[in-house]
């Protein structure tokens, strides 16, 4: 009973420190993704895709602060979306969705670090990659044109992905038309700068191998995988299209400065062994990452 109870206070504990640590996300991230929009973004007319991308054009047209401009937008899409999707917006959404335009508000003027917008594109583009890869790590959302996408989505059929990027097409379009082609071309190089980094902070850097291993002495490359690399492996049952006889086929993870000696390994057994290697963007288990 003791025992229990201890257990159960451990498992409330490991919880209130996951939802602190998720708000810390959602806050860091949102603040990364104002100061990376004011110091780059904004100050060159890149508008990039979402919500933001949209106040920076009403400013350039209305005079609008984009602070209040990101509100307006968001408040109104949360209005629109409890509407026609219901009420399945998580707290930390509509906090985010609140957040973001205050850290716009209050980095508001501050001077940005680089005259060149090429370069203001490249770190505004990392910036808000970084921020919301954060904030996506907290099981949250900034709101903005995702639930445009929602709402697309569920009316047309098309595919979340499709829709945003439709979303992000036409915000860069306008963007095109207000202040020209090459404010055009910086957007999208920060459009893409922001996705690749946003699969940084979601994955990581390390990239993992996968390989898989076909080989007559299979038996002998399991244990040298085994036993001498220290690597796990599973055996999947195989058959040759060929001859049609059984042929196990061995898949072994291991990180990639591995791979080498992998194949080192199996070429000493078998030099007619047949080995694809494939990249994992990420491994979790007992020997990678927890």
């Amino acid at each position: 009973m003791i025992a229990r109870k201890k257990r159960n206070r451990g498992r409330r504990e490991q919880t209130r420190l996951n939802i602190a640590r998720e708000y810390a996300f959602l806050f860091i991230g949102s603040f990364c993704i104002a100061l990376a929009f004011n110091l780059f973004l904004a100050a060159f007319d890149i508008a990039s895709g979402g919500v933001s991308g949209i106040s920076i054009i009403t400013k350039h047209l209305f005079n609008w602060r984009p602070a209040f401009t990101q509100w307006v937008f968001n408040l109104g899409l949360i209005g629109l979306g409890f509407v026609v999707l219901g009420r399945q917006f998580g707290l930390k959404t509509i906090i985010g969705t609140l957040v973001l335009p205050l850290f716009v508000f209050l980095t508001e003027g501050w001077p940005t670090i680089t005259d060149e917008p090429l370069l203001a594109a490249l770190y505004g583009g990392v910036g808000v990659g970084l921020g919301l890869g954060l904030v996506f790590r907290a099981n949250a959302s900034t709101g903005g044109t995702d639930l445009i996408a929602q709402i697309i989505h569920k009316f047309t059929g098309l595919s979340l992905g499709i829709a945003v990027l439709l979303i992000d097409g036409l915000v860069v379009l306008s963007a095109a038309i207000v202040f020209g082609p090459e404010q055009a071309l910086y957007a999208l190089i920060a459009l893409y700068i922001t996705g690749k980094t946003i699969d940084v902070i979601q994955v990581g850097l390390n990239v993992s191998k996968i390989a898989f291993i076909i080989a007559q002495d299979a038996e002998k490359i399991q244990q040298a995988i085994l036993y001498e690399m220290d690597r796990g492996v599973t055996k999947i049952p195989g058959y040759g299209g060929y001859t049609d006889k059984e042929r196990p086929v061995l898949m072994c993870v291991v990180s990639q400065n591995e791979i080498n000696t992998l194949k080192q390994a199996v070429r000493e057994i078998d030099p007619a062994a047949f080995i694809i290697v494939t990249s994992a963007n990420e491994v979790l288990g007992e020997g990678f990452k927890r």
